[in-house]
């Protein structure tokens, strides 16, 4: 009987020696981690981050917190007037700005202006890719053309400014690239088949380049975001049925629950920026589509099958592409787009003089 206790008592003893051991472990570890993000993590004060598509929306939210922390912003867009607008409201808040109309599919128009702000401050300390163009409409409406746009902007639109700045990392052995990408990368949503192929791409450049790059000293930091109340539906192309198709795309990019604030957003992928994070996924319904995507497959396929009957058809005589803003109904702009209207408002998406009938 005192034998059995006596192994019992030694087998309790390695038993706790092992648990803790492992919970020993498991605390280095983490506090390994933390170090190891504490001593990667970057200061923007004094900085110069470019954002591509940083005329309006989440890239104009971007570029005015890295101004707010005290960085040298430069920002670009194709159209010379919001631009204009951008820069003028970036200055109005006291920040150090430099404003370069570029179409970002160019890699000329790209390897100039990056050219124009290294000159101007000497080199490219954070790249934020953020342009990007949205197409929606049913799968048989979309053309060549569509999926053409789709890849020059949001694949070698990354890539373009990516390789310019690069070199130049490299060399310093420090650098973030912070690269916009969508949920639309990791599940091909219905009615945005060009846009979904697409970030696919752009979701498998950056996760492929971080590894590439990271004896380097530079993190590619991946951002794979849900819906954002950006605004951004104004300036999307629709096919098909075009209003049919801006409501339901500007009500579910209103509705809190199945979008996140602009302004948290913009927070949260700077955050993830100055730590050098691999991959930032938000809101909570993006991370959740994403693991229900990975674990069921079959499932989310017949889920998005049952949506995809729920959008509208093509229509009949429905060949063109049309803006957001020229695919106005009853059913949006209304109450049920209120927070996105008021995000075009104060995210450059509408002129200011149509931003005061924006109902």
């Amino acid at each position: 009987m005192c034998q059995r206790l006596k192994r019992s008592h030694l087998r309790g003893g390695r038993f706790t020696a092992g648990t803790s051991l492992l919970i020993g472990a498991g605390a280095l570890a983490y506090l390994a981690s933390r170090e190891r993000r504490r001593q990667s993590h970057l200061s923007l004060r004094g900085r110069t981050v470019l954002v591509t598509g940083g005329s309006r929306g989440l890239g104009l939210l971007l570029a005015r917190g890295a101004a707010a922390e005290g960085a040298r912003v430069a920002i670009c867009g194709r159209d010379a007037e919001s631009l204009e607008r951008a820069r003028v409201a970036l200055a109005r808040i006291g920040a150090e700005v430099l404003a370069i109309p570029c179409d970002v599919t160019d890699r000329e128009a790209v390897r100039t202006l990056v050219r124009s702000v290294e000159r101007t401050w000497g080199r490219v300390d954070v790249l934020i890719n953020n342009a990007g163009v949205i197409e929606v409409g049913p799968a048989e409406t979309m053309r060549v053309e569509d999926y053409e746009d789709a890849m020059n902007t949001n694949f070698w639109g990354m890539l373009y400014p990516t390789l310019e700045v690069l070199p130049g990392m490299r060399r310093r052995g420090e650098g973030r690239i912070v690269n916009i990408t969508s949920i639309g990368g990791k599940l091909s949503v219905p009615h945005l088949l060009p846009y979904s192929a697409s970030k696919f791409a752009a979701v498998g450049f950056s996760q492929g380049l971080r590894a590439a790059v990271a004896a380097d000293g530079v993190k590619v930091v991946s951002v794979v975001p849900g819906l954002m109340r950006t605004g951004s539906p104004r300036n999307a192309i629709f096919r098909g049925q075009h209003r049919a198709e801006y409501a339901w795309f500007s009500i579910s990019d209103s509705l809190p629950g199945l979008s996140i604030d602009a302004e948290d957003a913009a927070s949260r992928i700077l955050k993830a920026a100055k730590r050098g994070d691999a991959e930032v996924l938000f809101p909570a319904t993006a991370r959740l589509a994403a693991v229900f995507t990975a674990l069921a497959p079959g499932l989310t396929a017949d889920l998005l099958a049952f949506a995809d009957r729920l959008l509208p058809g093509p229509g009949k005589g429905s060949q063109g592409r049309y803006r957001g803003k020229e695919s106005r109904s009853w059913l949006s702009p209304s109450w049920l787009t209120r927070l996105g209207d008021q995000a075009a408002r104060e995210l450059n998406q509408v002129p200011p003089a149509h931003a005061a009938t924006t109902q």
